[in-house]
């Protein structure tokens, strides 16, 4: 993973590796406001809550897919990813399951106005939705029991897989508001942080700094 301090042009190293480039912007270049709270999300339930509304909602549509959003932003010279901390402990990234037949960026959008603008989830029109530029999928996790974690690839002994988890690249702009609901917090934490961290953030969000050591990350400091 590179930290390139110069901005706009790909450095000759970084195309020469074909790696592509990610600008990441100051954490002060963005605002920050709250709405009314919302549901907690389903990551921080009781584990035997979670467990039956898998099987009702894979008896009902088969396989769950959730999609996420990983928003980059820099501070103190260091990328820091943006998480949603519930309950002063669960950390989880934007974004959420998809409805049935549900396309993944579309769905993504969806869940990203709902959970960081002003509208809530349902509410958000085609405008608000086209604010969020979506990258590509960076990693697919799947869980093969409704309690079990998930793991980064699908093993041999996976027969039907319950759940999907994709994480998408979200190229912020250089400034914009976001719109938190009050039961959330929405934390920059540094990737030195949550590497290799599972005790604290899970296996998917400790997994992230190895999947963006595929990109050059331009650090813009103000």
């Amino acid at each position: 993973m590179g930290l390139e301090m110069e901005a706009a042009v790909p450095t000759a190293a970084a195309a020469a590796a074909g790696e592509q480039e990610v600008e990441i912007y100051p954490l002060s270049r963005y605002y920050f406001g709250a709405k009314d709270a919302a549901a907690a999300p389903r990551g921080v339930e009781a584990a035997a809550d979670r467990a039956l509304r898998l099987k009702a909602n894979f008896a009902a549509h088969g396989l769950r897919t959730s999609v996420h959003g990983v928003l980059l932003v820099e501070l103190f010279d260091h990328p820091h990813v943006l998480l949603l901390q519930v309950r002063n402990s669960s950390f989880v990234l934007p974004g959420g399951r998809l409805r049935p037949g549900e396309e993944d960026v579309q769905g993504l959008k969806r869940k990203l106005s709902s959970k960081l603008s002003i509208v809530d989830d349902g509410e958000a029109n085609a405008e608000d939705e086209d604010d969020w530029q979506v990258g590509e999928c960076i990693g697919m996790w799947w869980r093969s029991e409704f309690e079990a974690i998930p793991f980064p690839y699908m093993p041999p002994n996976f027969r039907t897989p319950k759940e999907c988890i994709k994480l998408f690249l979200i190229r912020l702009p250089m400034s914009r508001q976001f719109i938190v609901p009050r039961n959330m917090k929405l934390l920059a934490v540094p990737l030195s942080q949550i590497h290799n961290n599972a005790q604290v953030y899970g296996p998917v969000i400790s997994g992230i700094p190895n999947l963006l050591s595929k990109f050059s990350l331009n650090v813009i400091s103000d």
